[in-house]
This record gives C-alpha cells, sequence and structure tokens, in this order.
C-alpha cells in the first residue's frame, strides 16, 4: 500500500515542540552508504551489491568515507560526481486506529529520491526543506530505508535557461543557481570541498498520539517593562475527540503565569489564539550587555481524556530596532542596532560549521564552539548564505548564550531563476521553513536575502537594480512580514547607497585594512556604518596545528610546502592569496622584510605572522568601538577555518583558538580599556562598560623608555554609566606636556 502524501510542514515538527505521549525515534544507526555511476543502480530492491561502508546520519557521504579512511580532509574527490546511497533497517509496529506514524527526513542534499520497503516515498530537490511523511500504512514489523543522492554534476552540466544575466567566479559551476544546494564545498576560492552530499540532517520516525500540533507560532514582545507573549496553535484530533480548553503557561526565575486561549473549531482543525502578559518581565539581553533571561513555554490542553501537555521551548522578551529613531534609514545610516532602546556595539564573525565535512557536530562540541564566541566578548554571529542554515541545538544555544543571530536566506552572487514559478515556490517553502524554526526567538537580529548578490552586480558595472530584483525585494521581505519575525530585514550584504559597496552609507564589506592593503587609518577614514565581513586574513595557527598539517615534511619547509598554501584562501582568479596581504602588514607594523625573514629564520616569521593579524583587527576595532565613531558594528570573516592551515578563521579546524582570537578577545570584552593615536591631539584613551551596572575603577597611564623604564605615571579614579563609555587624553591623565604621539617631533621620540 502507497504511504500518505507528504504531511504540511510547520515549526509544530521541527523539534521545538514536544508532544506528551508522542513517541520520537531518532533513526540513527545501523547506515550504510555505497557510491555508484550516475543512473548505474536505479531500483532500491537491487542494491544488495552495491559496495557499502558504514555510514552516520545526520551526515555526508564524505563524512563516511572520512570514517572509513578512504578520504581525508583536503584532497581532492567530486563527491558530485557520482549517486550515493543511504540505507537502514529498523523494526516497529504496526500503527494503531489513534495514531500517526510520521517519517521526518530534516533535510537532504541535493536531489534525492526516499524509498520505504522498496517503494517510492519520496522526491526531493532542495537541501533545505525538511520532509513529513505519513508511513502509518507502509510500515512493517521488519523496515528498509533507502536513500539515493543523484549524481549533481551532470544536472549541473546541462545547458539550463534563462541565461544568467552576470557570472561570478566564486563558483566553478554557474548551474548552481537552479539548484538548492550549498556553496561551501562548491567554492575554489575558499571551500573547494568537500560538496555535502546525503541526509545531512536528522532521519526519524514519530508515532502521534491523540493530539498533534499541525502549527505553534509564539511571538513575544517587551512593551516597557511588561511582556506580551502571543501564541497561534492549530490542533488536530487523531481520535475524533475535540479539546474543550487552551491555556499558555510561561514559567521563570521569577514565577510562572498562565491565560487562557480563545480555542474556534475549523473543520477537522482547533485554532487557538491569546495573549499572556507578564508584568514587570526579566528582558533578555545580548550577554555583553545584561543576562539572558529565558522562559519555559507550554500548552495546557483539556478534553475529555484529561489534560496533554505540549512543550513550546523558551522564549525570551526583548526590542529590537535597527536605529534610535523611526527616520533611521538603514541604507543611507547604516544598521545601528538597539536592543531594550540601549544602542549596541555588534561584534563578531561570521559562521562556519564545526564540522564542515559532515554537518553534525555532537552536542558537546557545538556548545563549545558557541562559548568560545561569548567568551572573546562577540554578540553577534552571522550565518552567510554560502553556508548552511543552522539545526535546533545551535538557535537554542544562541538564545540561552546571549549571541545574537544574523541570519543570511542561503543565496550568495549569482543570478537566480526567480522568474521560475518551481523555483520561486521551494524558494518560499524554505523561507517558511526557516521562519517556523527562528522567528520568535530572542537571539534572531536580522534576516538578511542573500550574500554579495548587489555588490556583485555593481562591480560588474550593471544597473544595481538587477542584483535586488522581486527574490529579494519583494518575495522575502514579505514572507518575513507575514512572520511577524521581530528582526530587522536587509536585501542583500552589503547594500546601501549609489553603490553598494561604498563603505559610508548603508551596510558594507570592508576589506581596505586587509585585502585591499590600506593604511590602518584608513578605517577612520572609510566611515564604515556596519562591516557585515571584514578583517580577512590568513591567520596562523599554533605551532601543533602546523606539525599535524605537516607531519612529513622537513620544519624548515612549512610555509613553502603545497599543503600549506592549500589552507591558504585567495580569491578565486587573482594572483595573490591572503598569505600575502598578513605579509603586507607584517612589513608595515613591524618595519621587518618579510620574505628576508621568512627564508632565514622560519620560527620568528610563524610568531610575528600570529601576532600582526590580531594587532590590525585590534587597531580595527579600537577605531570603530570609540563613542564617536559612524560604525556601530563589524563582523570578522570567519569564526573557524573550513580546512587545516592558515586560514580566515581566529579559530583553527580542530577548535583551537588562534593568536588573533586572544587579541579579538581582549578588543571586544564587556569591559574594556585601548588607546587610539590622534595625532597632534596626542593619545586618547577609551574605556567601554557595556553592562547593566555602573563601573568604578582606577585608570592608570604609565611611559616607559626602550619599553622597560618608566619616565612618568598617573593615575585617577574613573565611573562608567551601565552600558556607557569614556574618553581620556594620555597627557590630561598626567597633568603636562609629553607628545605621547610624537607628533610634533620636537627631537626623537622619547
Amino acid at each position: 500500500m502507497r504511504p500518505s502524501p507528504e504531511l504540511t510542514r510547520s515549526g509544530a515538527a521541527t523539534g521545538r515542540t514536544r508532544v506528551e505521549g508522542h513517541d520520537v525515534r531518532a533513526l540513527a544507526h545501523d547506515w550504510q552508504t555505497a557510491a555508484t555511476l550516475p543512473g548505474a543502480c536505479a531500483d532500491p530492491r537491487s542494491i544488495d551489491s552495491l559496495d557499502w561502508l558504514p555510514a552516520s546520519v545526520p551526515g555526508t557521504a564524505a563524512a563516511a568515507l572520512r570514517s572509513a579512511g578512504a578520504w581525508r580532509a583536503g584532497e581532492s574527490y567530486d563527491f558530485d560526481a557520482q549517486d550515493w546511497w543511504f540505507r537502514t533497517s529498523f523494526d516497529a509496529e504496526p500503527a494503531s486506529q489513534d495514531e500517526q506514524a510520521v517519517l521526518c527526513l530534516d533535510g537532504i542534499a541535493t536531489v534525492a529520491e526516499v524509498h520505504l520497503n522498496g517503494e517510492h516515498l519520496l522526491d526531493s530537490d532542495s537541501m533545505f526543506l525538511a520532509h513529513a511523511v505519513d508511513v502509518s500504512s507502509a510500515l512493517r514489523e521488519h523496515n528498509e530505508l533507502a536513500i539515493r543522492c543523484h549524481a549533481l554534476a551532470p544536472r549541473l552540466a546541462q545547458r539550463r535557461r534563462p541565461r544568467a544575466r552576470w557570472r561570478t567566479r566564486l563558483v566553478a559551476e554557474g548551474n548552481l543557481r537552479f539548484f538548492r544546494t550549498a556553496i561551501l564545498g562548491r567554492a575554489p576560492g575558499f571551500s573547494p570541498g568537500p560538496a555535502p552530499v546525503g541526509p545531512w540532517r536528522e532521519v526519524r520516525l514519530e508515532r502521534r498520539r491523540g493530539l498533534t500540533v499541525d502549527a505553534l507560532v509564539l511571538r513575544p514582545r517587551l512593551a516597557g517593562g511588561q511582556g506580551r507573549l502571543a501564541v497561534r496553535a492549530t490542533l488536530r484530533s487523531l481520535h475524533g475527540r475535540a479539546p474543550t480548553a487552551v491555556e499558555v503557561e510561561l514559567s521563570g526565575r521569577s514565577g510562572t503565569w498562565r491565560a487562557p486561549l480563545e480555542l474556534t473549531a475549523r473543520g477537522g482543525l482547533f485554532e487557538a489564539r491569546g495573549e499572556l502578559l507578564v508584568p514587570d518581565v526579566a528582558p533578555w539581553w545580548p550577554h555583553t550587555h545584561g543576562e539572558p533571561h529565558l522562559h519555559e513555554t507550554r500548552l495546557i490542553v483539556s478534553g475529555a481524556d484529561g489534560e496533554v501537555l505540549i512543550d513550546a521551548g523558551r522564549v525570551g522578551f526583548r526590542r529590537i530596532s535597527p536605529g534610535a529613531s523611526e527616520r533611521h534609514d538603514l541604507e543611507r545610516d547604516g544598521l545601528a542596532l538597539h536592543v531594550n532602546d540601549v544602542p549596541l556595539f555588534a561584534r563578531g564573525c561570521l559562521w562556519t560549521p564545526p564540522d564542515p565535512v559532515g554537518l553534525a557536530p555532537s552536542a558537546e562540541s557545538l556548545r563549545r564552539a558557541l562559548e568560545q564566541v561569548r567568551d572573546a566578548g562577540m554578540n553577534m554571529l552571522r550565518v552567510p548564505g554560502t553556508g548552511v542554515y543552522e539545526e535546533q541545538a545551535f538557535h537554542d544555544l544562541c538564545d540561552e548564550l546571549g549571541i545574537l543571530v544574523w541570519q543570511d536566506f542561503m543565496f550568495a552572487n549569482l543570478d537566480y531563476p526567480a522568474a521560475d514559478e518551481s523555483f520561486r515556490s521551494a524558494v518560499a517553502g524554505e523561507a517558511r521553513q526557516l521562519l517556523d524554526n527562528v522567528a520568535g526567538r530572542p537571539s534572531l537580529a536580522v534576516l538578511c536575502g542573500n550574500s554579495e548578490i548587489e555588490q556583485q552586480v555593481a562591480m560588474l558595472g550593471l544597473d544595481p537594480s538587477l542584483g535586488r530584483g522581486e527574490l529579494f525585494g519583494e518575495l522575502l521581505p514579505k514572507i518575513v512580514r507575514e512572520s511577524d519575525a521581530d528582526a530587522v530585514y536587509v536585501p542583500s550584504a552589503p547594500c546601501g547607497g549609489t553603490l553598494p559597496f561604498r563603505t559610508d552609507r548603508g551596510i558594507a564589506n570592508y576589506f581596505g585594512v586587509g585585502g585591499y592593503r590600506r593604511p590602518l587609518e584608513d578605517a577612520r577614514r572609510s566611515e564604515v556604518r556596519f562591516a557585515s565581513e571584514c578583517l580577512a586574513f590568513s591567520n596562523v595557527p599554533d605551532p601543533e596545528a602546523i606539525e599535524e598539517i605537516l607531519a612529513e615534511a622537513p620544519r624548515e619547509l612549512a610555509v613553502h610546502h603545497p599543503r600549506w598554501k592549500a589552507g591558504v584562501p585567495r580569491d578565486a582568479g587573482s594572483g595573490w592569496d591572503f598569505e600575502d596581504v598578513r605579509d603586507h602588514y607584517l612589513e608595515l607594523l613591524f618595519g621587518v622584510r618579510a620574505l628576508e625573514l621568512r627564508s632565514v629564520h622560519q620560527d620568528r616569521y610563524l610568531e610575528l605572522s600570529r601576532a600582526v593579524t590580531g594587532e590590525v583587527m585590534s587597531e580595527v576595532f579600537g577605531e570603530w568601538r570609540r563613542a564617536v565613531s559612524p560604525c556601530a558594528g563589524g563582523l570578522v570573516l570567519w569564526l573557524r577555518d573550513l580546512a587545516p592551515g592558515a586560514g580566515w578563521g581566529v579559530i583553527d579546524s580542530r577548535g583551537e583558538p588562534k593568536v588573533a582570537y586572544h587579541y579579538l578577545r581582549r578588543a571586544l570584552a564587556p569591559v574594556a580599556v585601548w588607546m587610539t593615536g590622534e595625532g597632534l591631539g596626542g593619545v586618547d584613551v577609551h574605556a567601554a562598560n557595556d553592562g547593566p551596572r555602573p563601573l568604578r575603577a582606577t585608570l592608570r597611564v604609565a611611559l616607559y623608555r626602550d619599553f622597560e623604564q618608566l619616565i612618568a605615571e598617573a593615575s585617577e579614579p574613573i565611573e562608567i554609566p551601565p552600558h556607557g563609555s569614556r574618553r581620556l587624553g594620555v597627557e590630561d591623565v598626567l597633568g603636562h606636556f609629553v607628545d605621547a604621539s610624537w607628533a610634533y617631533r620636537f627631537g626623537p621620540p622619547a
């Protein structure tokens, strides 16, 4: 018997909601994978003869080969060139009359078909869509589930229309624009592989009994000191006995609150709506500015059979706005986030998956990665459009740890076929599923249509309006509005101004200091409003990491070895890489000749190279974090390396912080002190107190000759209000002129 068609997906089915009495069983064991030539094996009943390897699900083909020792990161392998089969078996009891057995597949990369017991169950052509299929009539005592992921390479090679209006060097194959799949693993310059192929998200069997939740929308708001939780739930009774009452319950440190919901029957469905008011609620803050208070939420559904409890996850109450007033124009004034009416200097990194091969990090490694973000004083992560959507656990931890999320929709650089109705339909479904998962979360701050499409178009000299179009200018913002997400919508990063890559308007990708090798003062001169990407450097890992990368290479040849160079990012088509950028600043800041130092004293070269990128990042963030700076935030490209080597990450591919991370940890700390050179104005000392309580401290200034001889010293008490800062001149503290910046040049520097 053929199973029922795919069920409508909603936030209720994605893992945040737990219904009492339902049985959820992850199908995570005894998986195998096998590769074939494209189309060589199409019948799930004839796959026993294939060469099978153990596999992990969630996971990818690359992860299976890595575990089997058949491939390792950095080696060339085209995972898109083959069909990949995944299979597992499981026992199950037949579904009873008052229950529904649902097979949930939260993501398959990319063009795939699913078979249960030899019968075709599902087709999927998007890596980013989750599926739920009623298999109540298809279950047997012993079941075999098989997934075939079709080779993408032959499909990419086919001629397709419409023709692209522009081309990008970001990817080798422009036809990726027709497929809803990741650029990650398919971008030669920064992520040449592996391409994700396989059931990369959870596969599970849910037995839903009595009552099911078709949709659940929670929208918390903070109004003055009062919390308002709007609730909308769509319920279905599997046994025909209707619910008679529904209440929402919220519990936190300061108490528990309940409110009844209005219940309306609509055909076989029941809709519950209402609002819960919480007086004097403890607000949610980014960790740099306060405590990220969360409240447990559940629904209590009453009926003839008693009560059913529905765990709806945690919510936080906060206000967010793109600027200080309603007149703030994002594309003119940039992004200047205010949380709970307090201006926020947003800082952090672009997120990279802790496991870019399998895309399925352990709970422990994911928590460690996000705690590293918090501990570095970062309060924002951007999930970029070149990557993948993150799992529920990521967003749960960001809520818990007080880390804001800038969430891109998964589009970057390409000319997507927005006029194609089936493509638009897939995008709309993908966007709605994403918003079901994240729209009510306190950590969600920004929703961004794409990465660099408007910049790509404008830099090619085309009409900049082509980069926005209907997809990013109409469809996605409409879906965001319908979701009632309390987040700022940004059509593209960068965007704003007559040309979207100008830094003094809107949102910029700033690489003046960095890839364009501008002097450090360019960070102030460029008048950046908000940097959605910045400070990309080839950051050198520690000696232990280098030894792992080049275990068989002579130590003195490390930076010349091909495997070393494979870990250095580069812009596709350029005659330079980001190691050349780092060497430029090594010479500028430390006055050494990089080539000569590398040739005769490699250990010293590596040690200074580790430090220089951190020095540059600290200087730039010091400029931007000044109270009078027009800049309201910056996000470093990237948090973590995708592969072993001196990549963009401030954390290496093993998860170990690089020296640059520790520089950032000082520069971005909630309570920080730093200096800026003001030329004839001397040297200014800046002190910031992002926290919720006043800071009383002593500021000490000391001058040294030859780095060790103390020649002047003074101190004074300072007080900084909550979420405030102070600026003092070094000579004001000392009480006399010393030409601390050596701007007047009355003789040699003292």
